[in-house]
């Protein structure tokens, strides 16, 4: 299993680009936190620091495929590593100024969110010229899964740990510095400063004016409502079994499920078209959601978090791949952006969704949201199947030839710079 997962990080310029990848998303994979704990020492309510750190998503969201497009265009160093710095300045403003001007704080952390550089886009807009092969990008994309698993469950415990130390105004200054670090060692890179999108033809719909990223599209913001939906019941269920601990251990059952199962479908090579594969990955995710219902002990209901979880980095990973092969030309950086929006969005909506629903019937209520949601996304994939399943292209390499109309990136850097 970890010989071609080994075989990707020998590559040369892998391992830097996923780890600086991945130090370069610190900022964004602990504001919500951070945003919380530094209002809270402030002074300021939760009900304050819940909306500033909801301003700050909303900005992401906003600002992702916006600021992919902009990688498209004009490359990755020209815009990734202004945009992590404006992002860093901004949330630095915030950081010094606290809460005592509330206009101050909201624009700071506005912008802080909204100039989040898309390192998540221009990661998989390089892996195929990195690596020579189809399945090693494919089974790169899976890895990239399981790495956002790994920073998403790590990222909270450095900003308690940087609290600890320091301050809570310390951890959100270091973090952002860390952060712009990460992105620097990305694009100064030699796959990152020679790689070019390929020709896009000019329309203001940009990447969405394609069917197939719009199917998925739908299909994961009814994943990102039934993960958003799970934190909203969660706690609900903590409070009549234990509290915070017991709500740690089962967000750290998803995020240990997650980690399993990106593991083991990254680790073997998948015949078929990945539209079918993409279905019955979602179909088990949403029937693996279901056993949440059943509430029974924190230890038990712990394990049956880990097993919701299993399904969802392959989801993720497998549709790495379909945003590869339906992004129109020349947007591929712009379109993985977009389903990072739209996973982000669902999530938001999701856990706006089952607060209401858990306030009338319960946990138990809350827990039917996402098998509902998984359900959605399902039937969405089916209706859409015949938009999804295209011919797969025989190899990265050759799709990048003028001739190809689904190809996605173009490498600019010669074969010495290769693996």
């Amino acid at each position: 299993m970890a010989t071609g997962y080994l075989e990707i990080l020998r590559a040369r310029h892998a391992t830097r680009l996923l780890v600086g990848t991945l130090i370069g998303r610190l900022p964004n994979a602990t504001a919500p936190i951070a945003i919380v704990l530094f209002v809270r020492a402030e002074g300021g309510s939760y009900s304050l620091a819940g909306v500033l750190a909801a301003v700050y998503g909303v900005a992401n969201a906003v600002g992702q495929p916006v600021l992919g497009r902009l990688v498209d265009l004009k490359g990755q160093p020209r815009v990734q590593l202004p945009a992590a710095l404006l992002s860093a300045v901004a949330m630095s403003v915030f950081a010094f100024a606290g809460t005592g001007s509330l206009v101050v704080a909201y624009a700071a952390v506005a912008l802080a969110g909204l100039f989040t550089p898309p390192l998540e886009g221009g990661l998989r807009a390089l892996w195929s010229s990195v690596l020579p092969k189809e399945e090693h990008v494919h089974r790169a994309y899976a890895l990239d899964a399981v790495a956002q698993e790994v920073m998403f469950a790590v990222g909270p415990l450095l900003v308690t740990v940087c609290v600890s130390l320091w301050s809570a105004q310390a951890a959100l200054l270091v973090l952002n510095v860390i952060g712009v670090l990460g992105a620097l060692s990305v694009v100064v890179s030699p796959p990152s400063r020679a790689w070019r999108s390929a020709p896009r033809e000019a329309h203001w719909l940009g990447a969405l004016r394609s069917p197939g990223l719009i199917a998925l599209l739908g299909a994961f913001l009814a994943i990102g409502m039934a993960l958003g939906s799970i934190t909203v019941a969660a706690v609900t269920y903590a409070d009549d079994h234990g509290g915070d601990t017991v709500y740690g251990w089962m967000m750290a059952g998803i995020g240990l499920g997650a980690l399993i199962g990106g593991i083991a479908y990254g680790a073997r090579q998948w015949a078929g078209e990945p539209a079918r594969r993409l279905q019955v990955i979602v179909a088990l995710l949403a029937v693996f959601y279901l056993p949440l219902m059943l509430m029974p002990g924190p230890v038990a209901m712990t394990l049956l978090t880990v097993l919701a979880g299993v399904f969802l980095a392959p989801a993720i990973a497998c549709a790495f791949v379909l945003v590869d092969r339906h992004a129109p030309r020349g947007t591929v950086t712009e379109a993985f952006s977009w389903l990072v929006t739209t996973f982000t969005v669902g999530a938001s909506l999701g856990t706006g969704v089952t607060g209401p629903v858990v306030e009338a019937g319960g946990a138990l209520w809350g827990f039917a949201v996402p098998g509902a949601a998984g359900g959605v996304s399902l039937l969405v994939l089916i209706a859409t199947g015949r938009v999804l399943a295209v011919p797969a292209r025989t190899a990265v390499v050759a799709a990048g030839s003028e001739n190809d109309p689904n190809r996605a990136v173009e490498p600019r850097f010669s074969s010495k710079d290769r693996a």
